[in-house]
């Protein structure tokens, strides 16, 4: 920072409930408000509003031609590229990582024994007053395959650890090794898919990933295998999902959709064996602390001139 005018920063948090701010900067709070709190002109770092969507997220952008640095609050960015040429060059973008991981990790565990477990089915029964004994499938003894092994699905590993699963199989982008066992790449999946019972998505939304989830990927899967998607709605192509779970073959659990949110009448709300949540994978209460903690990190690291984290690109 060279200027000698102090630099504002956009907070969709207020400022004074962040423990742990540097002084020396302008707070500004924002969280999407038709008028915006100052001119985007003098924004230096931007914290982009939570869960309000792409047209919020992207619209002080063109106004913010000094900005610095991006932050969301969120761990994909999907909602905020559409907007980043309207950005001068070297502005760089910032992602949650360690914000989400526990409450995403949580719900996928959920979404998994709910489904396996037959939850939705109990709680139609309880409605009705049925009592719907059975024999239900376990996770134990199951193998599962995380399609998008970031901090995400590292920590969705974590907590798949207790339930005595038969396998973990990891794929991302690049090919690695962890202390757990190989990271494939997607060049890999053909081979993966037929071996899981289970297969959780946790990739982010980009250009490889939009669709990824056709026809056939899910023709891949084997019969009676589980998709979840705590993602992004766009990695799977929603009517050849349809498709799968119509005929009977595949289940669903759908943290996110697309179309999101799912309009009324749109097929996907009662397809056979799907459980669908309302994108709340990273909405609970574990959020804000996290939330807050990295922003205090992240502005006394950028009010001292040193480099932030978390960065996922720099414009250009």
């Amino acid at each position: 920072m060279t200027s000698t005018k102090t630099p504002d920063v956009w907070l969709p948090i207020p400022a004074d409930e962040i423990e742990g701010l540097p002084q020396g900067l302008n707070y500004r709070f924002w969280d999407g408000a038709q008028d915006f709190p100052a001119d985007p002109a003098d924004c230096a770092f931007y914290v982009v509003p939570y869960m309000k969507g792409l047209e919020i997220a992207v619209r002080p952008l063109a106004g913010m031609g000094a900005v610095q640095v991006v932050q969301t609050l969120s761990a994909g960015i999907d909602h905020v590229q559409p907007g980043l040429g309207r950005l001068p060059a070297g502005v760089r973008l910032c992602n949650a990582k360690g914000v989400h991981e526990a409450s995403t990790a949580e719900l996928t565990l959920a979404l998994i024994l709910a489904s396996l477990r037959g939850f939705p089915g109990f709680v139609h029964g309880q409605d009705k007053e049925e009592w719907r004994s059975g024999f239900y499938p376990a996770l134990a003894d199951k193998s599962v395959l995380i399609v998008g092994y970031g901090s995400i699905g590292a920590a969705i590993e974590d907590r798949l650890v207790p339930f005595e699963c038969a396998r973990v199989a990891r794929v991302a982008r690049s090919a690695r090794t962890t202390a757990r066992g190989p990271v494939h790449t997607l060049d890999d999946l053909p081979a993966l898919l037929p071996e899981a019972d289970i297969v959780v998505l946790s990739t982010p939304l980009n250009a490889s990933t939009q669709g990824l989830v056709g026809a056939d990927f899910l023709a891949a899967m084997a019969d009676g295998a589980l998709l979840v998607n705590v993602a992004r709605g766009g990695v799977v192509d929603t009517k050849a999902l349809l498709s799968e779970l119509e005929s009977g073959r595949l289940r669903a659990a759908l943290d996110v959709t697309d179309p999101e949110p799912l309009p009324a009448g749109h097929p996907l709300w009662h397809a056979p064996n799907v459980l669908i949540t309302p994108h709340v994978g990273g909405s609970t209460s574990a959020f804000l602390p996290r939330a807050k903690r990295l922003l205090a990190g992240q502005l006394t690291r950028f009010a001292a001139g040193k480099p932030v984290q978390n960065v996922v690109l720099t414009t250009g």
